[in-house]
Order: C-alpha cells, then sequence, then structure tokens
C-alpha cells in the first residue's frame, strides 16, 4: 500500500550561501502493507520525522519516491482523505479558537454529509476514542493532554483513511494515559482496518502497538524485524536499544 524507494533527503547546512549540506536521509527503502502497523524507531536527530513529512507530502525527497497506492504522496489527490496524521503537539495542531466539535467536522467535510449525519458521526468519533458527545463544546485550553489527543485521533480516523501516521504521538503523556491511547489506538485500527507509520524514539511503546519496527540510526535503516523477533535483532544498536527496556 505504502511504497518507499532510495528515497535520500538533504537540508542546507550552514549560512544562505552555504553550499555544505546534511545528508538526512540515505536510501530508505520499505513497504507498509494494508493493515499493518509499522514502528519507525530512533534516536532524536535519526531523521525519523523527516521521513514522517516526507510520508505526508509536507516535503518532497531530494531522491527516490513515495507511493500511496501507486500514486505520488507529492500530489494531493493521493494524500486526501486516505492518509492523516497526529502529532506530539497537539496543542499546535489544534486551532485554538475551534470548539471539539469544529475540530473533528473539517476532514468531515471532504465527506460531503448531510448536517444530521456529520452531528451524529461526531458523536460516534467522541465515544470511539472514550469522550461523550458533552466535549463538543469545549475548547483545546479545556483539555488535559490526554483529552486533547483523543480528539486529535477522533479528527485523524474521522474520514476514515487507510493511513495514520503518529509521530511521537504519545511521547508527551504521561504512563498510564500513554498506555491508554495506545490501547485506544489498537482499537480503533480493530474497527477501520487502518495502517499506522508509528514513529518513536520509544522502543517499548512500539512492540506493544506494531507489528513491525524498522530501527533508523543516522538517517539509515539500521535493521527490520517482526515484533515475535524482536529479541533475534542482529545489530550491536539495535541490542542497545533493546537491552534499554529490559534494564
Amino acid at each position: 500500500m505504502l511504497s518507499v524507494k532510495g528515497v535520500e533527503k538533504f537540508y542546507k547546512k550552514g549560512g544562505f550561501f552555504s553550499r555544505e549540506r546534511q545528508h538526512v536521509l540515505k536510501n530508505i527503502s520499505f513497504e507498509c502493507s494494508q493493515g499493518e502497523c509499522l514502528g519507525v524507531i530512533g534516536e532524536s536527530g535519526s531523521g525519523k520525522s523527516t521521513l514522517g513529512r516526507l510520508i505526508l507530502g509536507i516535503e518532497q525527497p531530494d531522491q527516490g519516491e513515495i507511493r500511496f497506492e501507486g500514486a505520488n504522496v507529492t500530489g494531493r489527490r493521493a494524500r486526501s482523505g486516505s492518509i492523516s496524521a497526529v502529532f506530539q503537539d497537539y496543542t499546535s495542531s489544534m486551532n485554538p479558537f475551534f470548539t471539539v466539535e469544529e475540530v473533528i467536522k473539517e476532514p468531515l467535510r471532504l465527506l460531503k454529509m448531510s448536517k444530521q449525519d456529520m452531528h451524529d458521526k461526531i458523536d460516534v468519533l467522541l465515544n470511539q476514542v472514550g469522550l461523550s458527545p458533552s466535549y463538543r463544546p469545549k475548547y483545546p485550553h479545556e483539555l488535559s493532554g490526554g483529552e486533547a489527543q483523543r480528539v486529535s485521533l477522533a479528527r485523524a480516523v474521522a474520514a476514515e483513511p487507510k493511513l495514520i501516521l503518529l509521530d511521537e504521538a504519545v511521547s508527551s503523556l504521561d504512563g498510564s494515559v500513554q498506555l491508554q491511547v495506545l490501547d485506544l489506538l489498537k482499537s480503533l485500527r480493530r474497527i477501520y482496518g487502518m495502517s499506522y507509520i508509528f514513529i518513536t524514539h520509544d522502543i517499548q511503546a512500539a512492540a506493544y502497538l506494531c507489528d513491525t519496527v524498522m530501527i533508523i540510526r543516522d538517517g539509515q535503516i539500521e535493521e527490520k524485524v517482526r515484533i515475535e523477533q524482536l529479541k533475534d535483532v542482529q545489530s550491536a544498536y539495535a541490542k542497545k536499544l533493546l537491552q534499554m527496556i529490559i534494564a
């Protein structure tokens, strides 16, 4: 479903006139199939969030290509209604002047629903993410971190996309809330049969949610392994990451 082939990304380094470039992603190739949850794990600066922006079409690769169901993701039509995202900073990802209802309603406008159907759909979505319809009139500043991220998830699944990219979506939440949101993600995946790209530095969260993990180091794929084979990773770097959660 999602195919990434030979992707390279550079950023200009130094001042405006500098010709020096930083090589952020190096020959990245992988696939994510329908219904799969793929964890992308790496330390800060590894290039994982840059990869996320490329998948979302926010930026373009300098080499290689990213295709979703055969269409290049640089084209808006390939992404619209099919790929959505949830980010770490849930406060800045929601318009502070929008109510919860208005936040969730944004992607629903793509579906050309009647007002009544849209009203009913928002109630269903709120219930699916563990919030009651009483949250409709609330504003982002009135929500806790966990509640705000639940609203972000409701918005992300509203148009029933085939793929959701989650970029450090649980890392700013405390332990118990983090687990609740991970369980919620599992539940939504069962309901909608969608795929996830779960970008994180937390290998424990990835092991809990994902089918497969892809470890990135210095812009390169270090190792890709099924969760049930995680203990059998080969590279020294992957073993070091694994020891951090066992310790």
